[in-house]
């Protein structure tokens, strides 16, 4: 930790530029503990997922949205996006100043590139390479698609993506960035903590919920716990249930779909009706014990037919195994 702290402080001690900006940060969003931002940038957007698997890029650009080489992992995963504004600086020096922090800190340099022009052949770190690693690695929102889009007046791009051992776990430190105008250079860095997760901490919330209806016409309806390989709702689901009730109050002008998934495990037919039978299960808890009314909610089942993520790792099956909420 004291190396890592070291190589956050050389960032801060080689970038010149005063720290402005702070105030105009995206509320809620601050720098991980691991790497802090070049001095000036404003933070204008960030998420954390608690688990998520995660590809890394390592080479370059093979084919056609195809990069050969790819590091695998999963755990907790920040992603902080990052805008500095004036002109002062270009995206060469604060590439290298996000390097040579990495280096201080210990972490070892697993892939990097930088183009002092915007580029289109497929290196790592350019702009096609951001394209593959991006769209690999999506989010239900956020900035990528500014890094990689350009403008009229677009100049270079970079990556540095550093892997350092802890106690722990391993972390990744993942860094691109580009000229995006002749006075922007926006930058993204993700941070992968491969700690294992806990699971089953996480319950459904009525706010959040909400958030998520309005902006993705969807939510998963997390907390809610079913005997193995039954249709069954365990009583460590009622937190859950009153959480969603409670939207469904909210949200009274509106009717939903209650539509269950499973992972791939199994015949297609048996996870076919499993998935239908848990959501009608869901479905049945909210008119009986709620009040909700039946032609609100109408119940269905997809099976393993729209996954979130890989079914490869029992991390993305767990995720995949779910019940969620969408809006008719």
């Amino acid at each position: 930790m004291k190396n890592m702290m070291r190589g956050v402080f050389a960032l801060a001690a080689l970038c010149l530029a005063p720290t402005v900006g702070f105030a105009e940060d995206a509320d809620g969003c601050e720098d991980h503990g691991a790497m802090t931002r070049y001095p000036g940038s404003v933070l204008e957007w960030c998420k954390i997922e608690n688990y998520m698997p995660y590809k890394i890029p390592v080479g370059p650009v093979t084919g056609y949205r195809a990069i050969g080489d790819w590091v695998e992992t999963e755990g907790r995963v920040t992603r902080n996006f990052y805008s500095l504004k004036g002109g002062e600086r270009t995206h060469n020096e604060v590439w290298k100043n996000y390097k040579d922090a990495l280096v201080e800190a210990g972490f070892e340099i697993i892939a990097e590139g930088l183009f002092p022009e915007r580029n289109v052949k497929g290196g790592i770190g350019g702009g096609g390479w951001q394209s593959v690693y991006y769209t690999t690695n999506p989010w239900s929102a956020g900035p990528a698609g500014k890094l990689v889009s350009g403008t009229s007046t677009s100049g270079g791009t970079g990556a540095v993506f550093g892997k350092k051992a802890r106690a722990e776990d391993t972390i990744y430190v993942l860094v691109s960035l580009e000229q995006h105008s002749s006075d922007e250079v926006a930058a993204i860095i993700d941070v992968v903590e491969t700690k294992e997760a806990e699971t089953g901490l996480v319950v459904a919330n009525a706010e959040a919920m909400g958030k998520d209806i309005e902006e993705l016409g969807r939510t998963v309806l997390d907390g809610l716990f079913f005997d193995h390989d039954k249709a069954t709702l365990t009583p460590e689901s009622k937190p859950a249930l009153d959480e969603i009730a409670k939207l469904l109050e909210t949200m009274a002008d509106k009717t939903f779909y209650v539509v269950g998934h499973t992972d791939a495990t199994g015949t297609h037919a048996y996870n076919m009706k499993l998935s239908a039978d848990r959501a009608a299960a869901v479905r049945a808890a909210l008119l009986a014990d709620y009040g909700v009314a039946a032609e609100r909610l109408e119940s269905a089942g997809v099976g393993p037919l729209s996954p979130v993520f890989t079914n490869a790792s029992e991390g993305g099956r767990e995720k995949n195994r779910r019940v969620e909420l969408v809006e008719k």
